[in-house]
């Protein structure tokens, strides 16, 4: 009457044992440790290492061990203090390389075989820096409608048919033509070609094709910007080699970063709004930059810039190439001068191009323009107001023949170069972002709030075990059994699927132990109902199991609903909470329900003839 078969108490001992194994990295805490990633092509090697060590002893600086992970540099030490003076002196002592703060497990190499590691904490536990940003949505649409501009120029020139006039206004692209039968070639050819606009024709005084962006067209491709930027934001710090970082959309337009365990917002918030890219252009060499400069008469087809030295260049409005068309791009000094420079790597778009280009024009000169967005502020309608930086860092002449590989000179330092590396690396953001909000969390304030959480947990687990201990007495043992491999199940089950825990997280745990623990009551009352009535005890374990099932799972039913759409709708903190509570709903369901009356089955399940049971 009250056995489980075989099978079934194996499946519940492997998932108990399977729970215990994934939960166990847990336990083994985690390493200050310091990251150091090399700008340059050459990977680290022991001897690379073998340095690094030599320079912290030299400093009395106390490490545990400097290993290599991938293409990264990871010295482990025991406190915060030694970890925070190597990562000074590294920093100033270490050239083309990138050296950051993080936290490292300490799980053994077996067991991270397996696929064991320990919960993600979030930067309420473990101390970093929080960002949250907004597209700039205005933008990706100006983006948007000169990219569509630009191609339907290039199909019409293609196609040989002249336009007199190609504009925007509003979201309606406008084309003059001067025949009624240029106008019906350009429409038949553009709503084959470019299916982002709507086209319609006006004959009446003038051949006008007009192509209309529609509301569905216009949420696609600001959709597209907002996904391509966190597509490039990724990209960017992973660069840097922030462990376990945390990139994710917010509404419509807004992307929240959590980096853990970085402490230096200056260089984070450098790194995800900069909008840095270079452009290659011709150089004017028909005009005198100078007289332009001191006249304001800029000859048709050319832009004024200025050098880093404050000279004025005339440069071409041709663009041979752009940052878009880069592949790699790595910083180093150059083996001539000793100047920081980048190395650049081109796609075969771009190759192309520059090949074209290089050998028509050897011995003439080409400038790489440095051009970068920085947004300031916002403007009473909502756009960003942006401080824009252009200037030519090179005027070189082109020495021979070259395409996909070749170097920028004329920076400033290393790591300008560095930087500029990076950016180019990692692609350019679809829109322009704005950091509207930041936050930077100390790792003692981190520790501290670990510290209150655990003991919150652990007050709330002993009160309730002593009092299902007092009440229920054998019973209650059985259910703080359940209870504590409840815990175990959830913590597992958080370090398997790398669910992020917060502090509002672990509110959802002791809110989860309470639940877990209703359900065993549930169950024992409905157990002594039966009693009390007359039926057997082997009756009344059944019944108590069997009709207290519905209400409970009614109720864990009702409260994951509401944990799913907290999970949908709600913030960062809120999330953190509603993924807690749903796999805690989940765990205790199974531990309450299936693995407690297995344990009462294997107790009281072989006695055909009870007169009493503890409870």
């Amino acid at each position: 009457m009250n056995r489980y078969p075989m099978w079934k108490n194996g499946l519940i001992i492997v998932a108990v044992l399977l729970g215990l194994l994934y939960a166990l990295p847990n336990i083994y805490g985690q390493s200050p440790v310091v990251q150091i990633n090399s700008e340059s092509e050459a990977k680290p090697d022991q001897a690379y290492i073998d340095d690094i060590s030599q320079r912290l002893k030299d400093q009395n600086i106390v490490f545990n061990s400097a290993d290599i992970e991938g293409d990264t540099v990871i010295v482990r030490f025991d406190d915060l203090e030694q970890q925070s003076l190597a990562k000074d002196f590294l920093e100033d002592n270490l050239e083309e390389t990138r050296v950051a703060l993080n936290l490292k497990s300490n799980t053994p190499e077996w067991l991270s075989d397996l696929g064991g590691k320990p919960m993600t904490l979030g930067l309420d536990l473990r101390g970093g820096v929080y960002f949250l940003l907004e597209v700039d949505m205005k933008a990706a649409a100006d983006n948007k409608k000169k990219q569509l501009r630009g191609d339907i120029n290039s199909i019409l020139v293609k196609e040989k048919i002249p336009k007199r006039k190609l504009n925007w206004s509003g979201n309606t692209l406008s084309m003059e033509f001067k025949t009624e039968e240029l106008l019906d070639q350009a429409y038949e050819i553009l709503r084959k070609d470019v299916d982002e606009l709507a086209f319609s024709t006006q004959t009446s005084g003038t051949f006008v094709l007009q192509g209309t962006l529609t509301e569905t067209t216009i949420d696609q491709f600001e959709e597209k910007a907002l996904q391509q930027n966190l597509t490039t934001l990724r990209s960017r710090v992973n660069e840097v080699g922030v462990a376990e970082p945390i990139i994710q959309r917010q509404g419509q337009d807004r992307i929240v970063v959590q980096l853990p365990g970085i402490q230096d917002t200056t260089e984070a918030k450098n790194m995800l709004d900069a909008i840095a890219t270079l452009e290659y252009r011709p150089t004017d060499m028909s005009n005198n930059a100078a007289e332009a400069a001191r006249s304001g008469r800029i000859p048709a087809g050319s832009t004024l810039y200025y050098d880093r030295q404050g000279q004025p260049v005339l440069v071409k409005n041709r663009v041979i190439a752009t940052g878009n068309q880069l592949i790699d791009a790595s910083s180093a000094v150059d083996p001539e001068s000793g100047s920081p420079m980048v190395n650049v790597r081109l796609n075969s778009i771009g190759a192309s191009r520059m090949l074209d280009f290089t050998k028509a024009n050897v011995g003439n000169l080409m400038a790489v323009v440095f051009k970068e967005q920085t947004p300031v502020g916002t403007n009473p309608d909502g756009s960003f107001i942006y401080e824009t930086k252009e200037e030519v860092i090179s005027n070189a002449t082109i020495q021979g023949i070259f395409s996909n590989q070749f170097r920028t000179t004329g920076l400033d330092s290393p790591q300008e170069a560095s930087d500029l590396a990076l950016l180019l690396r990692s692609g350019a953001l679809a829109a322009p972002v704005r950091i509207v909000r930041e936050r930077t969390i100390g790792p003692s304030l981190g520790q501290e709030n670990i510290d209150s959480g655990v003991m919150s947990v652990q007050i709330g687990f002993l009160l309730v075990m002593v009092f299902m201990l007092i009440y229920y007495r054998a019973f209650g043992v059985i259910a703080n059994i359940s209870l504590a491999i409840n815990l175990i199940l959830m913590t597992a089950f958080l370090s398997i699927f790398g669910a992020t825990l917060t502090l509002p997280g672990i509110a959802g745990i002791v809110l989860t132990v309470g639940m877990a623990v209703d359900a065993n009551v549930l169950i024992f009352e409905r157990i002594k109902e039966e009693i009390n009535a007359g039926s057997s005890i082997q009756n009344s374990i059944k019944s108590g199991y069997e009709k207290a099932f519905s209400t409970i799972a009614d109720a864990n039913v009702t409260t994951f609903i509401a944990a799913i759409v907290l999970f949908a709708f709600g913030t960062g903190p809120i999330k953190g909470f509603a993924v807690t509570l749903s796999i805690g709903i989940l765990t205790s369901m199974f531990t309450a329900i299936l693995l407690s009356r297995s344990i009462v089955n294997l107790i009281y399940g072989g006695k055909k003839r009870l007169k009493s049971i503890a409870i």
